[in-house]
């Protein structure tokens, strides 16, 4: 549906707005048809993703929703959805999917739909109390009072309100701020919505849900780090990854105590008193993985990316304060969660800022920002897609005088090389390692979704051998300057079909909320006019073997997912079809990401003295990448964790395929 003919909000519609930190993104409606039915509108701009939705929801006598239409565009395309009860059965089509069920009690949970109409189903979710709500297409749901309340400021005076936590269709409790009387207020996190005029108030209730939130989490880590968790343990007979020479050895024994590995060899050690023995036989023992682009959103994010082996992670873009509070808490044991490398997004004000970012009007206000998170003593600065190329040399200067890691997206109007004569130590996503060879009209328009369609158009036809792309990898390799590819989101952007499951998440399905794996099948953005499907996947194919070609030019790689942290597996699964061995792919999610942060002397690897930060998987790693998904047991900060214990306490509901 045509914006121009989208619901036009009337006067009296209620006003909410979608912010961040970084300011305003865009805006929603809602207001009463004259049958009853409640109507949204929808506008965002979110770093170049357009948002143009109306929805509207029918309701029975007894107020529950029986009816959804929604109309528009989102950044996957056409959003069209429909859902409607006709003779006790609910059918509903959408754009992943069709279907019809017994509709019985249960209420329909939309795969798209507006930010705002998640407010049809709070009632229902109130009045069922603790013991849910049954959902179409499947699964269940409750809505959970917290203790939290919170006193927000705005044009219609104070107004209190409470947190909630909708459960069972995510994998992480959801957030949810209700009115006394039941109606939502907003949500807030990285993007939140509020009503109109209440934008004030976003940080400082951040800041009290995340406080809610690390309440809930040390429960979770006393189950998990137990005395008999802290023994010293021996892998016996096990293969290991041997991360600095990039080789698999077999028949090893592998001792840790105290959270250090204390011996590896064929010969039988002696071992520790009360030592535990973990038969390794079928077995792959590697260092604990790292997520070079995690951005950990809550606990519950962090808690995951452990029980998918991950034992440090490099965040590229979130709050200082939510940084902060993890580190403390991890440290005094009260949260189960990687190692986190953090850094912060710095961007310039605009409607294409990016969400959760410190947005800067100028270079003073840049400086300040980078001596902002220095003084966090965060490890990173990250540079986005808006920033005023003018800005990243003093302010890149000022980062490395401060100790400071330099990475991010390239501005609008920059290429590659230009970014790494600007300061930066890292090139982040692939697209912008590829925009050197990008045509005039890209590169100025990089800071929107042609920063990956247009490389999906053209990169097919590079030729890494010719210039410009050679003087390129030449560059990065001299210079050191790291790449990390997230080859994970390029696949999803170009290459996935609507209705079908992307790789990435194929081995969970069925381990997780329904409502989380409809969303496994979303499909790929829309393409301009003139680019083809063909191009694209043929572009992605070239992408693989980029990677390839500059690792064994001496480019460092660092594997990252930019997303839930299942993806991990698959990056490194396109890094093997690319032209890697598995052991040099996985040097890019252990020792390569060590020494991207300069940890490696003391982690990243299977060796005497090191931290032991380590990974037991079943199966044979060597002979297949995406062995290392079969998570049997992580061990971190001194402690043994039993994969299945994580996964449950992780919302997963077993194993992965």
């Amino acid at each position: 549906m045509p914006k121009e003919q989208l619901l036009v909000p009337p006067a009296t519609a209620e006003h909410f707005v979608v912010v961040s930190e970084a300011g305003k993104h865009g805006d929603e409606w809602r207001w009463a048809l004259p049958d009853g039915s409640i109507a949204y509108r929808e506008s965002i701009l979110l770093r170049g993703l357009v948002f143009e939705q109306d929805e509207v929801v029918t309701f029975d006598a007894s107020g529950r929703p029986v009816g959804f239409t929604v109309r528009g565009v989102t950044p996957s395309g056409d959003s069209a959805e429909t859902y409607s009860i006709d003779q006790g059965t609910g059918r509903w089509t959408t754009s992943v999917d069709e279907g019809q069920a017994p509709a019985g009690a249960a209420v329909y949970n939309t795969f798209g739909g507006t930010f705002l109409s998640g407010d049809a189903l709070i009632p229902l979710y109130l009045k069922a109390g603790p013991k849910g709500a049954d959902l179409l297409p499947s699964g269940h749901g409750t809505l959970e009072p917290s203790g939290t309340t919170f006193s927000a400021t705005g044009p219609k005076g104070n107004q209190t309100v409470k947190l909630y936590f909708l459960k069972g269709t995510g994998q992480s409790p959801a957030p949810v701020w209700l009115f006394g009387d039941g109606r939502l207020f907003g949500y807030v996190g990285a993007l939140g919505m509020v009503p109109e005029g209440y934008e004030a108030n976003l940080k400082p209730m951040i800041a009290a849900q995340e406080a809610a939130i690390a309440e809930l989490t040390p429960a979770i880590a006393k189950r998990l780090l137990t005395p008999g968790s802290h023994r010293p343990v021996l892998f016996r007979n096990v293969k290991i990854y041997d991360a600095d020479k990039e080789r698999f050895v077999a028949g090893q024994n592998v001792v840790v105590s105290g959270g250090k590995i204390i011996s590896v060899g064929t010969a039988r050690p002696k071992l520790p008193a009360g030592a535990r023995v973990i038969d390794g036989a079928g077995k792959t023992l590697v260092p604990g993985l790292w997520d070079s682009h995690m951005h950990v959103s809550d606990d519950f994010n962090a808690l995951s990316e452990v029980a998918l082996g991950v034992t440090s992670a490099r965040n590229p873009g979130g709050s200082i304060e939510l940084a902060v509070s993890q580190r403390d808490r991890r440290a005094k044991g009260q949260l189960v969660g990687p190692e986190q490398f953090d850094s912060v997004i710095v961007d310039r004000k605009g409607p294409l800022a990016a969400q959760g970012s410190l947005a800067v009007s100028s270079l003073e206000e840049t400086l300040a920002a980078v001596r902002k998170i220095k003084a966090a003593n965060l490890t990173a600065v990250k540079f986005y897609t808006s920033m005023d190329p003018a800005w990243i040399p003093p302010a890149a200067k000022l980062a490395h005088e401060l100790g400071l890691h330099v990475h991010g997206h390239i501005p609008a109007g920059m290429r590659t090389l230009d970014a790494v004569n600007a300061g930066y130590d890292e090139i982040t996503h692939i697209y912008f390692a590829t925009m050197q060879a990008m045509p005039d009209d890209v590169v100025a328009k990089s800071n929107t979704t042609l920063r990956m369609t247009g490389p999906g158009k053209y990169f097919k036809d590079v030729d890494f051998n010719a210039e410009p792309t050679k003087t390129v990898i030449k560059t990065l390799a001299e210079k050191h300057i790291a790449v990390d590819p997230t080859l994970v989101v390029v696949e999803g952007v170009l290459t996935s079909e609507a209705g079908k499951v992307s790789p990435a998440y194929t081995a969970y399905v069925g381990t997780l909320p329904p409502a989380t794996e409809r969303g496994f099948k979303s499909g790929p953005i829309p393409l301009p006019e003139g680019t083809t499907r063909e191009e694209t996947q043929a572009s992605f194919k070239h992408m693989t073997e980029y990677v390839a070609v500059m690792r064994k030019a001496g480019v460092p790689i660092v594997a990252g997912t930019d997303g839930q942290g299942m993806e991990l597996v698959r990056e490194l699964e396109l890094y093997v079809q690319g032209g890697m061995t598995p052991g040099e792919a996985l040097a890019t999610a252990t020792i390569d990401a060590a020494r991207n942060v300069k940890a490696d002397k003391r982690t990243g690897s299977i060796a005497v003295g090191k931290e032991a930060d380590l990974l037991l998987v079943d199966g044979d790693v060597e002979a297949n990448v995406g062995n290392l998904r079969h998570v049997d047991q992580v061990v971190m900060d001194g402690y043994v964790l039993d994969g299945d214990a994580l996964r449950k306490e992780a919302g997963f509901s077993g194993r992965p395929k």
